[in-house]
């Protein structure tokens, strides 16, 4: 059994996002100290930190030295190179280990890993080069989504095959190069589950939230989801079990689609907190960023029970275009809190930060969130 990381150590965070901000504000809270690397300078996890390290993650002994400065190393987003990963391991504790990250960053280890775990996914085939993309579609079908295997986010490095003949001008849209074809899937509603491990495998997990994205970046999440009790615990049983068989010490999210028929399919894994779990903060005893810092320190997890139903609304660069957005109107809509990244640069799509609202109904939060938002301007 290891020690725990008490109050009072320093943690290192790789990456330097609005996902690291809340983390080092949690962090700070609870007495630790705070370091953060990543290639940019006066960054949002930056600005809260102890410590802004600001170098290439190709730089080795950099990292190697940002890990002799701290108690333990953990991401706040999953796209670290493994080499950078396996430096900082050298000096300190990284939790999750480099190996979650690995599977978890590459689409086609991931659907891999996923279904020889026995997870359900849609349908899918890796198409290493263009010469193999038609033997793909013809195994997998249309309509597919052809998506990148690395750095797709938010839509990004993903082009739809309505019918065979439009494989070739997707593949060119993505820039081609290895992706998964993937089965498009007829969706009754895009879910989450938030969970987290333990360095002991004990397991915690914020239940079911329902996300609705608009231009294929997420808008709205709504915890709990209304969907079928049976929904929610298959639901839940992937997610736990994600955790277990990637021997996760952390936080990590799995997003999945529910069919109509009641199918719960795994669409993508990150191997930490997530946009779906910023309800936490305000609706649960324990927010998803305490509880990343107490699994990867070696701490109990704390209690995930939900105070009340809640939605989050996301704050896009796009609220800026008319000037700046009008905070207090925002402010004056009662049980909405507001969180901004501290981005220096609004431009449209970039999440520059989030509202949640709290209240007796999911329905009557999703109402006040959203009125909040409207107030602030027009949402593009």
């Amino acid at each position: 059994m290891s020690a725990p990381i008490l109050p009072g150590a320093t943690i290192g965070v790789l990456g330097s996002g609005q996902l690291g901000r809340m983390l080092a504000i949690a962090a700070r809270r609870m007495g630790y100290r705070v370091h953060v690397y990543s290639p940019e300078r006066d960054t949002p996890a930056g600005q809260v930190a102890d410590r802004e390290q600001s170098a290439p993650y190709e730089d080795l002994d950099a990292v190697r030295r940002f890990a002799r400065e701290v108690s333990v190393v953990t991401f706040e987003f999953e796209n670290v190179p493994a080499a950078a990963a396996a430096a900082a391991a050298e000096a300190a504790p990284v939790r999750p280990e480099g190996r979650v990250l690995h599977t978890t960053q590459d689409r086609a280890r991931e659907k891999r890993f996923l279904a020889s775990a026995g997870l359900p996914v849609p349908a899918f085939d890796i198409v290493e080069r263009e010469a193999g993309l038609d033997a793909a579609v013809a195994r997998v079908g249309t309509p597919a989504v052809l998506k990148t295997t690395r750095f797709g986010y938010d839509g990004k490095g993903q082009a739809r095959i309505e019918a065979p003949a439009a494989a070739r001008a997707a593949w060119a849209a993505v820039g081609g190069g290895p992706c998964v074809l993937e089965a498009h899937v007829d969706f009754a509603c895009e879910v989450s589950v938030v969970g987290a491990r333990g360095l002991e495998g004990a397991v915690a997990h914020y239940g079911v939230v329902e996300n609705r994205h608009a231009r294929h970046i997420l808008d709205v999440t709504i915890a709990p989801a209304s969907v079928p009790a049976a929904v929610a615990r298959e639901a839940e049983r992937i997610a736990c079990a994600v955790l277990e068989a990637l021997d996760v010490v952390g936080v990590l999210c799995v997003e999945m689609f529910v069919t109509h028929d009641g199918r719960v399919l795994v669409n993508e894994l990150a191997p930490r907190t997530h946009n779906s779990g910023h309800f936490t903060i305000e609706a649960c005893a324990t927010s998803q960023f305490e509880q990343q810092l107490r699994a990867v320190c070696g701490l109990p997890l704390g209690a995930v029970a939900q105070r009340a139903p809640a939605a989050m609304a996301n704050l896009l660069g796009d609220l800026w275009v008319g000037g700046e957005p009008r905070w207090a109107a925002a402010l004056a809509v009662r049980g909405v809190a507001l969180h901004l990244y501290g981005k220096a640069e609004a431009r449209p799509g970039r999440k520059m930060g989030h509202l949640t609202a709290l209240a007796p109904t999911t329905e009557e939060a999703s109402r006040l969130v959203l009125e909040a938002r409207a107030a602030l301007g027009a949402q593009a």
